[in-house]
């Protein structure tokens, strides 16, 4: 799940500048019951919508593939278990520092304009990468950049996905998105192992090297030019603009909850880190390890497009906190070490549970001005992906001690503690949920960005 994504400016404005109302969610949440609700065939009606899931799954389709091709890689030339482990930590460790650094260029240019530009230059560095000859340290040097300029690319997509939809619709856009960073996270490291077994590394990175290049080229032509969100905001510095996106984002105490809820993926994804280790003490092979990956995001990937679709927004957010204590808890039930079909089914019912990522995410863009989204995105999105990769390598070295399952339960139970006060939180915070939760939300984020306003005014 990425939490991040968007805020409100009207459909196919050029400019992309509109008037925000003062509470957006409460437009959402208060519409009459007997409005038709929007449907997926509504969402991918938008064209530029199109676009962007399109070259999304181009652009995350390759990401996958040169990860995979670039392990490998380097651990056929070099055989090298750390070597190979610093590869694949490419996927993380870079975007700590480009999530919080970079990812505000997405508020300060054009956001249409960023994109395009991160999908060229990644083009060329693995381009370059293709050249002979070249020796493992420059190849590994060149994937962490690769990596480095993903940060802003995601998050001038999050933050534009709102400007496109219309507030009742972006629930559904998100879904969607999230669904297929799912299959794609899957499909794309077995295509990823296929190619390159078929084929050769060298042609997997040549063909990640075209997926960027489409990608481009789609947003390009299928989205519309918008100015710079933060053109307003006075020509503050990029320093300044990191300061008060983390103040803004840290030092309010719902979005900073918010963005905590969406976090804890770094607890339910632990069975995906662990798949080899965790089949390998049933028995099984490199097929079971597959099959465990595969269940373990296909729970969500089919379930969060049909909750977003049935369930009205007050609903999700009042099953929020439930739901995330629960996509934990139901790991717990690890710790009896089921065999793989039970573990199967398990994995994929607390995936199911991680459904509440979207109304999360649609709580934490409706409070985010325009002029700070990307930047909010961005550190929302650096703490999940970085999480991520701190509780893989950790989980991974207490499997060296203690069996996996035992793992993979006591990470549920954390997770489901720090979810708990996490729910209890949020509750604190809105605890109307009913007819005047909307209103209440709706106060809050107006009280944001007023106090955003202050604190841009001091500086």
């Amino acid at each position: 799940m990425a939490i991040g994504n968007r805020l409100e400016c009207l459909r196919g404005h050029p400019s992309g500048h509109a008037r925000r109302e003062p509470a957006a969610y409460e437009r959402v949440a208060v519409s009459s019951s007997s409005a038709p609700r929007p449907s997926y065939r509504s969402v991918f009606a938008v064209a530029e919508f199109r676009a962007l899931w399109l070259s999304y799954v181009l652009s995350a389709g390759g990401d996958r593939l040169a990860l995979v091709a670039m392990t490998l890689l380097v651990y056929a030339r070099s055989k090298s278990p750390l070597l190979a482990a610093i590869t694949f930590a490419s996927g993380f460790v870079p975007y700590l520092f480009g999530g919080f650094f970079f990812s505000g260029l997405a508020d300060r240019l054009p956001r249409r304009t960023v994109m395009v530009g991160c999908d060229v230059a990644r083009a060329l560095l693995v381009g370059v990468m293709l050249l002979p000859h070249l020796n493992l340290g420059a190849l590994i040097a060149l994937l962490y950049l690769v990596t480095l300029i993903q940060p802003p690319f995601d998050a001038a997509r999050s933050a534009i996905v709102r400007d496109i939809m219309e507030a009742d619709r972006y629930p559904l856009a998100a879904a969607v998105l999230q669904s297929t960073t799912r299959v794609v996270t899957v499909g794309g490291a077995a295509a990823g192992g296929l190619v390159v077994a078929l084929f050769g590394a060298r042609p997997a990175l040549a063909a990640d090297a075209l997926t960027f290049v489409a990608s481009a080229l789609l947003i390009l032509l299928g989205t519309h030019a918008r100015a710079a969100a933060a053109d307003a905001s006075g020509g503050e510095n990029p320093l300044a603009q990191i300061v008060g996106g983390a103040r803004l984002v840290f030092g309010d105490p719902a979005l900073r909850t918010l963005m905590c809820l969406g976090w804890l993926s770094a607890f339910s994804e632990i069975p995906e880190g662990l798949a080899a280790p965790y089949v390998g003490k049933l028995g099984g092979g490199a097929v079971a390890a597959g099959l465990l990956i595969a269940f373990s995001q296909l729970g969500s990937a089919v379930t969060t497009p049909i909750f977003t679709k049935k369930i009205g927004p007050l609903t999700r957010l009042k099953w929020m906190g439930p739901m995330a204590v629960l996509s934990c808890a139901a790991l717990i039930a690890a710790i009896a070490r089921p065999g793989l079909a039970l573990s199967m089914a398990l994995f994929a019912l607390s995936n199911v549970f991680t459904m509440y990522q979207i109304a999360a995410n649609t709580a934490f863009v409706e409070r985010i001005p325009n002029e700070r989204r990307a930047q909010a995105f961005g550190f929302a999105n650096a703490g999940i992906v970085v999480g991520q990769g701190v509780a893989f390598a950790i989980a991974g070295a207490a499997a060296e001690v203690v069996p996996p399952s035992t793992v993979v339960a006591l990470s549920g139970g954390l997770g489901a503690l720090i979810a708990c006060g996490l729910a209890l939180r949020w509750r604190r915070m809105s605890p109307a949920v009913g007819r005047h939760t909307a209103r209440h939300l709706g106060r809050e984020a107006s009280l944001t960005r007023q106090t955003l306003v202050r604190a841009a005014r001091s500086n």
